[in-house]
């Protein structure tokens, strides 16, 4: 089948809008999606990436994946300036969505304030299939924080293989997730919640880490966007639904 092209939006106007991206609600991360990926996280060229902050030689810390519109990544951007932000999408429209809006923020700053290095300057898009190719973009223990928001239920048990909370997928998480980093998943569905809270407990690099705990440690900014900042987040309050959430840290492994 070929690809659903992106309609033609009006010039005027700078930020993108939604209505102009459209794209299904989820994708099969087993399908070939025909991706171009870095054989190591060594052959990306951060700074065309983060152009602005290319001097600095820093690397992404913070990865959303399966980002989405870029909700939670455009909400945490100028709250943490100095950490460069990663998002991971599949979906081909949702990520020229979000590679656009980030653009346009860009461009819109860059009218409004002297600074080149301010400005949604650390945030950008790749993508990509985690489930795939996660290693190809982090080095070992890289990131501090890892999110997994609003993330497709897979309701039937023939698809739960597809979950991106599964035995198969956890020990790259502790490989690109630094000791200390944390692990934030959030969802409407609490069969989903169960899922992905009994799967990283029983895991031993991860350890449950309570809101209460992460907000006397400075993440609540960290909590409050990953309650409120994505589209899925939004309407799951429009409709006054419940919001799950589950945190861990990533601990050292002793023998």
């Amino acid at each position: 089948m070929a690809k659903r092209k992106r309609e033609q939006q009006p010039s005027e106007g700078l930020l993108p809008q939604k209505k102009f991206y459209r794209q299904r609600a989820h994708a099969n991360p087993f399908s070939d999606h025909s991706l171009d990926y870095p054989s190591s996280p060594r052959a990306i060229d951060w700074a065309a990436h983060y152009p602005a902050l290319a001097a600095s030689g820093k690397v992404p810390e913070f990865a959303d994946v399966g980002c989405g519109f870029g909700g939670l990544l455009i909400a945490l951007a100028p709250q943490f300036p100095d950490t460069l932000m990663l998002g991971l999408e599949i979906r081909v429209q949702v990520s020229q969505y979000v590679q656009d809006r980030i653009t346009a923020l860009r461009v819109t700053n860059a009218t409004q304030s002297s600074d080149s290095t301010s400005g949604f300057q650390n945030v950008s898009i790749v993508r990509a299939n985690a489930m795939k190719f996660l290693p190809n973009y982090f080095t070992k223990h890289s990131l501090s924080a890892l999110f997994f928001l609003f993330p497709d239920p897979h309701f039937k048990s023939r698809k739960h293989k597809a979950r991106i909370i599964s035995p198969t997928l956890l020990a790259e998480y502790a490989y690109v997730l630094r000791p200390g980093g944390i692990v934030y998943t959030i969802t409407d569905v609490k069969d989903l919640h169960e899922w992905m809270k009994e799967h990283l407990t029983n895991f031993p690099l991860f350890q449950p880490v309570d809101e209460d705990t992460l907000r006397s440690e400075g993440k609540g900014p960290i909590i409050d966007a990953v309650y409120h900042s994505t589209e899925e987040g939004k309407k799951v309050a429009s409709n006054k639904g419940d919001k799950w959430l589950a945190c861990f840290r990533r601990i050292e492994f002793t023998r």
